[in-house]
């Protein structure tokens, strides 16, 4: 098994009601040795209980999906598999949907016209703990929020930059040189600035208000 052998492997679950698709991608994904699919779900109720049991680093949920959408997949996913990332890859663009499925917990947001570069290039980088958005949509989560923006300070934009590159908390208090208290600190300010509740929509948020540069 690749994922045992090679714990740089990231280990993904596949969840689409439609088979073709599930295939499509699992073929794209499966062109880079370093990605294993170690399973498919066909509802959002499968994919939570694979989630589950298989512990994947990573969730590619469709956000359609009859009874259990994928929104509400994800803050089921997010809440008994904490470590367990979810990105959410879906033919609709609804500002909305964009919206619900951040405010789930997703960790990113991505068409399904991706290229197979972007997609492969989106499932390392969200697995690393960096948001992942398809560009031509951040406008659209600008508009759904249709919030004034608020002040962050400096180094709360400077801490949020480096959540952005997938940086922890210990490994950003060493390249800002303060402790991981005082960036924790720092990430909770931002948290209530930009009300938000975690570290993805934080870093969204900030992006698409044009905050982080």
């Amino acid at each position: 098994m690749k994922g045992v052998e090679d714990p740089a492997v990231v280990r993904v679950l596949l969840a689409d009601d439609h088979p073709v698709v599930r295939e499509g991608l699992c073929a794209m994904l499966e062109s880079d040795p370093a990605i294993e699919v170690v399973g498919q779900a066909g509802s959002g109720e499968e994919a939570v209980t694979l989630a589950e049991r298989l512990v994947p680093d990573l969730v590619l949920l469709d956000l359609r999906m009859g009874a259990m959408d994928g929104v509400a997949a994800t803050g089921h996913i997010r809440r008994r598999s904490p470590r367990t990332k979810v990105v959410i890859v879906t033919t609709y663009e609804d500002d909305a949907d964009i919206l619900r499925a951040v405010e789930a917990g997703a960790a990113g947001y991505l068409l399904k016209g991706s290229s197979r570069a972007e997609l492969i290039d989106a499932v390392h980088g969200a697995a690393r703990g960096a948001t992942v958005l398809t560009p031509s949509l951040a406008p659209k989560l600008f508009r759904a929020r249709a919030v004034e923006a608020p002040l962050l300070s400096g180094r709360e934009c400077e801490v949020l930059r480096l959540v952005s590159q997938g940086l922890t908390n210990g490994e950003i208090g060493r390249q800002l040189f303060i402790g991981e208290a005082t960036v924790k600190t720092h990430l909770l300010r931002a948290f209530k600035k930009l009300e938000v509740s975690d570290r993805t929509a934080a870093v969204i948020t900030a992006l698409e208000r044009g905050l982080l540069g």
